[in-house]
């Protein structure tokens, strides 16, 4: 059995971040994330994405903010189970906790943080009747490297962020780029938008509004995508890549079933310590909800921080709680 001070469900930059504050204040941290890396949704899903609203980075791609953090907690050497989903949580008599993961993995801990984003993500995927046979031949769900699309024919679907971003990065690298959007209204930041539609009209990409996806056709890989607008009017279209960007749909998996408090699909939190209903856990991040809650990562590495400092209060609740600043005490591990 692991014995651990705090349990990190979620190996994402909130709960990676956990691990830091955590060690400044001598509590040892161990991770348990269904994905088989650490990092979360920007390691697995987006590592060459900028992220534009880290403090003190102007721009920093979404895998080098996972590796800075990963050494940054170095010195407190964290454990790792990855490729491994917490299933079941027991409370025990002296008021820790037992975790057992899908693999039977028996994790023993004082506290838990659950840092899990907003659970378990499958891809919404267009209506489209043959869309299966195409997956990883030409259908992606994701971009994990944008140089795979250099050169290449690519039609992005999509009318959120994720498509419009997409739609603006791989524009500097695909041969020919079309975004499809159901209509002309938007669900992106208007700055995007307008970048978007500076570059259709300045013929770099191709804009097809009021229309959607349809069909798909290829031999063994894609070469075609079937263009059909609201009036009907059906226009096939080379494509090496169809990129349908509509979103994850989130699933709390068996977080759901841990007796938490649940709102909106995610977990009540005190926003004091951001604790749950349940004594000695935690919810940090996209998963936590409270009032006025902000889905940011440095919202999450805030309550990260609010919540360790709560731990150690709790298991030193006689002593005199000091804030030492990292400028004045340096980093010390285990």
């Amino acid at each position: 059995m692991i014995s651990t001070d705090i349990l990190v469900i979620g190996a994402g930059p909130c709960g990676l971040f956990t691990a830091f504050e955590a060690g400044l204040l001598k509590l040892h941290c161990h991770f348990v994330d269904y994905l088989p890396i650490a990092g979360g949704q920007c390691a697995e899903l987006y590592p060459k994405k900028p992220i534009y609203d880290i403090p003190g980075f102007p721009s920093v791609l979404a895998g080098d903010l996972i590796h800075n953090l990963l050494k940054q907690i170095e010195p407190f050497k964290p454990g790792f189970t990855l490729g491994e989903r917490a299933e079941n949580i027991s409370k025990l008599d002296d008021g820790s906790f037992k975790t057992i993961t899908s693999r039977g993995t028996e994790i023993h801990s004082k506290f838990i943080f659950i840092a899990g984003g907003l659970g378990c993500f499958a891809p919404r995927k267009p209506n489209v009747a043959n869309l299966v046979e195409f997956e990883n031949k030409g259908v992606d769900y994701i971009v994990r490297d944008p140089e795979d699309f250099r050169g290449k024919k690519v039609v992005v679907a999509g009318g959120g962020d994720s498509a419009l971003d997409w739609t603006l990065i791989l524009a500097e690298l695909a041969s020919e780029l079309t975004l499809v959007h159901r209509s002309r209204q938007f669900r992106a930041a208007p700055d995007s938008v307008q970048k978007m539609e500076a570059l259709a009209a300045e013929g770099k990409i191709t804009f097809v509004a009021d229309a959607n996806v349809t069909g798909l056709a290829g031999n063994g890989v894609l070469n075609e995508v079937i263009i059909t607008t609201e009036t009907g009017e059906e226009t096939r279209k080379a494509a090496d890549y169809f990129i349908p960007l509509f979103g994850l749909a989130p699933q709390l998996g068996p977080i759901a079933d841990w007796g938490l408090a649940l709102e909106k699909n995610a977990i009540t939190v005190n926003p004091h310590d951001y604790s749950t209903s349940v004594e000695g856990i935690y919810a940090i991040g996209d998963i936590a909800e409270y009032p006025n809650k902000l889905k940011l990562i440095l919202t999450g590495f805030h309550e990260a921080a609010v919540a360790c400092h709560s731990v150690q209060q709790k298991l030193n609740p006689g002593k005199k709680h000091v804030i030492k600043y990292t400028t004045v005490s340096g980093i010390q591990g285990f």
